[in-house]
């Protein structure tokens, strides 16, 4: 076990690695660069340009500008925004929340609805159930998150009024109930794709589960359908699922960015659009930075989970 989580720990590194260095040298060659703002300024000269570079370190190769952020960031120091000079760690922070709401309440409502239409649709296949689940998947699949947005709003605010357009809370309001109303409508969008997801993946893992010796056996020795599906099936048909869940982290941070435009909800997916808008690359680069770091935690978790479930997994 300590080899195989010794093993999992430094791909997760090396990825880490990887993705810093591709999006520190994105970043840099966008056009204007770091100082892109700064030249938008009608009071800055090229000569102020060239001096805020210096003093900044921006006028280094490349790979020495990498080397040294990396090694600050390792020391804890991620840098200071452009905007109002905020760490950037301190501007993150103030974002997380919101975010951590938004993809845990989406997360446990898709995993939950999707988890028991997936067993639903496999027992009873070919069902009217299981064609209208079908087609609602591949409709939630093809149709974009943003879409689904303004049409919850159109539907649900502007024609019944049932709950607000976008934000996090009322003003002056904010009590919990505020915050859960708030929060209905861009958890649900948020989660539809990820239903769909998980209902396809769940009835395939039950249907493969359904058609295994010790299933049969359980039948043949007279035991009720509803038993062998609680006790045999369902435990089996999630192990692939906990290798999910760490797999669609990525997405969950994609829509996520999407949902929280739409609805202009106050985290980190409205903060990254912020920031590059406003070329604020060092809060930019540790979103980036941020975000990976979750995702491979995610994904480290799920092999850890699954490897203490099933230990064939240890092998590979």
């Amino acid at each position: 076990m300590s080899a195989f989580l010794l093993n999992r720990l430094l791909q997760s590194i090396v990825l880490l690695v990887i993705v810093s260095i591709i999006g520190f040298t994105v970043l840099n060659l966008m056009p204007g660069g770091p100082l892109a703002q700064f030249g938008l300024d009608p009071g800055m000269t090229q000569k102020d340009v060239e001096r805020l570079a210096a003093q900044l370190g921006l006028n280094r190769p490349l790979w020495m500008q990498y080397l040294d952020w990396a090694w600050r960031l390792l020391q804890g120091d991620w840098g200071h925004s452009f905007r109002d000079g905020s760490s950037v760690l301190t501007v993150i922070g103030r974002h997380l929340l919101a975010t951590l709401l938004l993809m845990g309440t989406s997360t446990a409502f898709a995993i939950g609805v999707g988890a028991w239409i997936g067993i639903r649709g496999a027992t009873h296949r070919y069902s009217l159930f299981d064609y209208c689940a079908t087609v609602g998947a591949m409709v939630a699949l093809s149709v974009p998150t943003f879409w689904f947005g303004l049409i919850g709003i159109y539907i649900f605010t502007l024609k019944l009024g049932w709950v607000p357009a976008g934000n996090m809370y009322t003003i002056g309001d904010g009590s919990i109930l505020d915050y859960l109303h708030h929060l209905i409508l861009p958890s649900l969008v948020l989660s539809l794709v990820h239903v769909a997801i998980w209902s396809r993946y769940m009835r395939t893992a039950t249907l493969d589960a359904l058609s295994q010796d010790f299933v049969k056996t359980a039948r043949a020795k007279g035991v009720s359908e509803r038993r062998i599906l609680l006790k045999h099936v369902i435990g089996n048909a999630l192990l692939p699922m906990i290798t999910l869940a760490g797999m669609q982290l990525p997405s969950i941070l994609t829509g996520a960015l999407v949902t929280e435009t739409v609805f202009t909800w106050p985290g980190m997916g409205r903060l990254f659009l912020d920031s590059l808008g406003y070329s604020d690359y060092p809060v930019v680069m540790g979103l980036l930075i941020f975000s990976a770091i979750l995702v491979l935690l995610g994904n480290l978790i799920a092999d850890i989970v699954i490897a203490t479930v099933d230990p064939r997994i240890r092998l590979a």
